[in-house]
């Protein structure tokens, strides 16, 4: 239990065909509500953290506020730094605790990619880490990272190179999916999830996931997705909540800062311990 690390909590959920929320947090607000919602659930969770968020409230303080707020838990978490093309900002990462990295190198050419991430694994291993591997950008901008135009999908040859050249542990493969908020139901290449777990087995990541139907959860978990990507849904839940209790605030003008804070917890609590409903995670720890 408590701190684990990536590969003991995605390779269980990929054997026993359940998913584990990875969700991206914002501050310590958000982070604190991550990990109990998780314990309400009896879940396993991965929280995840943007380069934006590293830099902006600072490596230091933030694994001070995981180191914290993890003594004594008793479900097994993980501390992944998502989507990062900066070397440095993963360097930092790994010297201060995080428990894996996604190295994305993905605007790179597919060789380079894969000699850079192989020195990313070599790296990570020294650390006790693991690294989540990507050669296709995933739709979508977030947190200042990505682009709105579609990449180019790999053959599956080209993935099984890399995969076996680099060893990362988890894989994040373009299928379809999106960061953001999607305008209308993605079409996803499901088969090619099942396609890259037959000839390679290996955890799949699930990036794009605010706004997936339940069944395409329950189809993509059941091939493989092992760890199911959520930042824009946090994001929305915070601010929503935030909004909704401010203006109520002001239409009373009554002001109370711990108030809103516990509003918001709420919320972001059920929004974890329904994903861990929603993807098979909840009990399994």
């Amino acid at each position: 239990m408590a701190v684990s690390t990536l590969k003991e909590i995605v390779d269980r959920a990929f054997a026993e065909k359940y998913g584990v929320p990875a969700i991206n947090v914002v501050n310590d607000l958000t982070m604190e509500a991550v990990l109990a919602g998780a314990v309400e659930a009896r879940s396993p969770v991965i929280v995840q953290t943007s380069v934006k968020t590293v830099k902006s409230i600072g490596s230091d303080v933030l694994f001070a506020m995981w180191s914290a707020m993890t003594a004594g838990i008793d479900v097994p978490v993980a501390l992944h730094l998502d989507h990062c093309p900066d070397r440095d900002v993963i360097t930092e990462c790994l010297e201060r605790g995080w428990n894996s990295v996604l190295f994305d190198a993905s605007t790179l050419p597919v060789e380079e990619n894969q000699r850079q991430t192989i020195e990313v694994v070599r790296q990570a291993r020294t650390f006790g880490a693991h690294v989540e591997g990507e050669i296709e950008s995933i739709t979508g901008v977030e947190d200042g990272v990505g682009s709105d135009t579609e990449a180019a999908r790999q053959s599956l040859a080209v993935s099984l190179r890399f995969l076996e050249a680099t060893g990362v542990d988890v894989f994040a493969p373009a299928i379809g999916n999106a960061h953001g908020v999607y305008k209308r139901e993605p079409v996803l290449d499901f088969q090619r999830v099942s396609d890259l777990v037959a000839a390679h087995p290996i955890p799949i990541a699930l990036h794009g996931g605010s706004g997936m139907t339940d069944a395409q959860f329950t189809d993509l978990i059941a091939r493989g997705c092992a760890k199911v990507n959520i930042s824009t849904a946090l994001k929305i839940t915070y601010m929503k909540s935030n909004l909704s209790f401010l203006t109520d605030a002001q239409a009373r003008d009554k002001w109370d800062p711990p108030s809103l804070f516990a509003k918001v917890r709420t919320d972001i609590v059920n929004l974890t311990r329904g994903l861990a409903e929603q993807f098979g995670s909840a009990g399994k720890a």
